[in-house]
């Protein structure tokens, strides 16, 4: 089987476990399953962006502490805060903090995003949700959009693009790690995010680039 037709197998199996999690989505209405702080995260479907593509669902994190990033290359804010994710994942890994970027950019980018991956030295899950049925089921408004998920499965912090290296942010994953009776860190001293913030970052959680802006 060429590596073309696995990518198309996989993206079909994708978009149709996407197309039945949006439909209950979109059919039973935001309002009786808003997705904020202190509600129980919705099940997601993506790609993994490996030779062989594999679906992966929100399941695959169940019982760790995990950040959903809904993104996509051709966001500007995306590119600001993810060498703080990195940072952040560095020191953190260990422990089995998880992130799962999901890419929103559309079908046969794969490459793009591969790359986009690579330029940042992105270590954590890329993932690939071209129908980006993630944004209907995570009801956001643009990208980047984050969802801090507990190991409960729990949604404990909503936020836009910001430093991810914060300490605020680090003494947040940490307390959600013990409580998930993760290993102790082995050195507390954070990692400096590379590159550093641009001048303005503290106003970055409020920057987004709304739905339907892509180019």
């Amino acid at each position: 089987m060429t590596a073309k037709r696995q990518w198309q197998i996989v993206l079909g199996i994708v978009a149709a476990l996407a197309l039945g999690l949006w439909a209950a989505t979109h059919y039973l209405g935001d309002e009786i399953f808003p997705v904020e702080v202190g509600s129980r995260a919705p099940q997601f479907v993506a790609a993994t962006l490996d030779a062989q593509p594999k679906p992966r669902t929100l399941a695959d994190y169940k019982g760790q502490v995990v950040l959903v990033n809904v993104w996509a290359t051709w966001c500007g804010p995306c590119r600001h805060e993810m060498p703080s994710m990195q940072a952040l994942y560095e020191d953190f890994a260990p422990r089995g903090f998880k992130i799962a970027a999901v890419s929103i950019d559309d079908a046969g980018t794969e490459q793009r995003v591969r790359e986009f991956a690579q330029e940042f030295g992105l270590t954590f899950d890329i993932l690939h949700d071209p129908s980006g049925s993630i944004q209907q089921i995570y009801q956001t408004t643009g990208v980047p959009e984050n969802f801090l998920i507990g190991a409960d499965g729990v949604i404990r912090k909503k936020a836009y693009a910001q430093d991810w290296n914060s300490e605020a942010n680090r003494t947040l994953i940490a307390r959600l790690l013990d409580e998930a009776g993760a290993p102790p860190a082995a050195s507390a001293t954070p990692k400096p995010s590379a590159p550093t913030p641009p001048p303005g970052a503290d106003r970055m959680q409020v920057e987004v680039v709304p739905n339907g802006a892509r180019p």
